[in-house]
């Protein structure tokens, strides 16, 4: 198995980085927060936002909210759990 390494400080894949990515993690900062990835030299971070892309994150709004974006199950805000 090939494994592409984007942060050679702390042995993480580019496969970790996108897992943590579908998990919820919007930014480098979130990323950096999983797996410590771009948080000892910093070579990695222009890679960990090209991974990330500049797409819609599911996730982005809730952060803004003060909602954890990295939660093993989806965080729904109040209003709308007491909606349904």
């Amino acid at each position: 198995m090939n494994r592409v390494y984007v942060c050679s400080c702390f042995g993480v894949t580019e496969k970790q980085v996108k897992e943590h990515a579908d998990a919820g993690a919007c930014t480098p900062r979130q990323i950096a927060s999983a797996c410590k990835a771009g948080t000892d030299c910093g070579s990695c971070v222009r890679r960990i936002q090209a991974i990330l892309g500049r797409g819609n994150c599911p996730r982005r709004e809730l952060v803004g909210q003060g909602i954890p974006a990295l939660t093993s199950e989806p965080a729904v805000p109040e209003e709308l759990s007491e909606a349904a």
